[in-house]
């Protein structure tokens, strides 16, 4: 098996950062392998008395990376598409509006904020590493570094792709803790190792 059979994988041997990048993209891909090719019933199946769903998770996911290196990262206002979709039905409103979406909406949103977080990480990392300061603050005004916004979305995503295994074992039987070597997403534009 060769790096480009699984492009996911963080380096052996690497930097702190590149670790860390690391680590994030391999959640990041076993998550959305999980949440894989799949219509609106199975983007809509639920376990038990839980509201989780895999669409609700996309688009939580979606939120929260545009959330963290947008406001967080800089303190600008979220943007598109979050700026334009109804919020409603309080602090639950992203796990259940997702149902009123369509798959393709869904891997559009999680896809596009993954591009979109990409960019806006790669950009602050270039200007002064994990070390610097970012927007977000304690009430004390004690500011966050930049790993600290990174190894919090690694740990959001350490969370919620083990709901993830759950929910698409009961959709399909679908297990396992990576992707298949070589795989590629069916659906969405979501680009593996970038």
């Amino acid at each position: 098996m060769t790096d480009s059979d699984c492009p996911w994988e963080p380096p052996l041997a690497g930097t702190e950062v590149a670790h860390l990048l690391g680590a994030l993209d391999r959640l990041r891909t076993t998550f959305r392998w999980k949440a894989d090719n799949l219509d609106a019933a199975g983007l809509g199946t639920r376990l038990g008395v839980s509201a989780l769903t895999l669409g609700g998770l996309l688009k939580h996911l979606a939120l929260v990376e545009d959330h963290v290196f947008t406001t967080r990262l800089t303190g600008e206002a979220i943007g598109a598409p979050w700026d334009t979709i109804e919020v409603a039905g309080g602090g639950d409103w992203v796990f259940t509006s997702a149902a009123d979406d369509m798959p393709d909406q869904l891997y559009g949103y999680w896809d596009g904020a993954v591009e979109r977080s990409r960019a806006r990480l790669g950009a602050a990392l270039a200007t002064d590493g994990l070390d610097q300061l970012v927007y977000l603050s304690c009430p004390d005004g004690r500011r966050a570094s930049l790993r600290r916004l990174v190894f919090d979305l690694v740990e959001e995503y350490g969370r919620h792709t083990g709901h993830a295994d759950l929910l698409r074992e009961a959709v399909d039987g679908l297990v396992g803790e990576d992707p298949p070597a070589g795989w590629r997403p069916k659906s969405g534009t979501f680009r593996v190792g970038d």
